[in-house]
């Protein structure tokens, strides 16, 4: 039997000073969701679910209820779930109607599709008995207020909401967090599930990189499973996650997370944050932005939080 592990990130980004510990106590709630699960059998599959959706209802970050707007005013969020076992894999994009859309993707993993989006992604959640909600409850002040400012921002860029302030390009006060997590549980299985309402002000049917096979989520129990925030275009376009679990065959984790976003940031640029398990239950952490939020459960069952990536090889 092996000894189950989960970690989860509650974003990439400059997170205000006033802002940290909220971010700290919700990573921490969610392995402390998921972290009895499966220490009494669950699937790393249903682990990772549940701590998804912890966060998905914390309106502290960028995922369900305290989600961004689009430039339409609009949230739309996007999820994704991966099955190391089987590889099996469900992703689903610009979604409207539904505060947890990790519970669709986890629904999607038992069909033979891979990705739907839009309306095809809320009729199946409804024929699988999920149930909607008013848009408007899932969205907070701080995004409103966040959106009248970009709306009057001349030049912003949605890359600019990751940039370290000691860029050239500064990041100021814009929020963000996609969340996620990786579990392996007792009998050896890794999965891997990330669920974001995108970058502030993004064009309307914009997909990100957490609802896509290789991008922001992947899950391999032959190497091990990753969940990215931040820079979405940059991460799909260098297919991060999927480049650091191979990087699991030669070192460890933490080594192939700052490999990949080295690469990351050297072939397009981006900024990000990486939370990785590998097969042999060793976590890594690493972003090249100023904070990333995380939480894993150490091998007692107590909880480690912070927003800054301290080494956890040893863990």
């Amino acid at each position: 039997m092996t000894r189950p592990r989960i970690i989860v990130h509650g974003g990439a980004w400059t997170i205000p000073a006033d802002r940290q510990q909220a971010h700290i106590a919700g990573c921490r709630r969610a392995v402390e969701a998921a972290w009895p699960l499966l220490r009494d059998g669950a699937t790393a599959v249903e682990a990772v679910r549940a701590a998804v959706n912890v966060l998905e209802d914390d309106p502290t970050f960028d995922a369900g209820r305290g989600a961004v707007l689009n430039r339409d005013g609009v949230i739309e969020l996007d999820a994704a779930i991966m099955d190391g076992a089987t590889l099996d894999f469900g992703g689903v994009a610009a979604v409207r109607r539904f505060a947890n859309p990790v519970d669709i993707a986890r629904r999607l993993l038992d069909t033979e599709f891979c990705l739907l989006v839009g309306e095809g992604a809320e009729r199946f959640a409804l024929e699988q008995g999920l149930k909607p909600v008013d848009p408007a409850t899932l969205l907070v002040e701080r995004e409103r207020l966040l959106y009248e400012t970009l709306r009057s921002r001349a030049g912003y860029s949605t890359h600019d909401a990751f940039r370290p302030v000691t860029d050239t390009a500064p990041a100021g006060d814009v929020p963000k967090g996609t969340v996620g997590a990786v579990a392996l549980d007792i009998h050896g299985n890794i999965a891997a599930a990330t669920s974001t309402g995108g970058t502030p002000f993004k064009l309307a049917g914009r997909v990100g990189d957490s609802p896509l096979c290789g991008a922001g989520t992947y899950a391999d129990n032959e190497t091990g499973g990753a969940s990215a925030t931040g820079f979405g275009e940059g991460v799909m376009r260098t297919l991060m996650t999927h480049c650091a679990c191979e990087h699991l065959r030669e070192c460890l984790p933490d080594e192939a997370a700052r490999r990949a976003i080295d690469m990351l940031h050297r072939r397009v640029g981006g900024h990000a944050g990486l939370i990785m398990l590998d097969r042999h239950g060793r976590y890594g952490v690493h972003c090249n932005t100023d904070h990333i939020a995380h939480a894993y459960a150490r091998a007692d069952g107590t909880v480690h939080a912070s927003v800054t990536p301290d080494p956890v090889t040893g863990e």
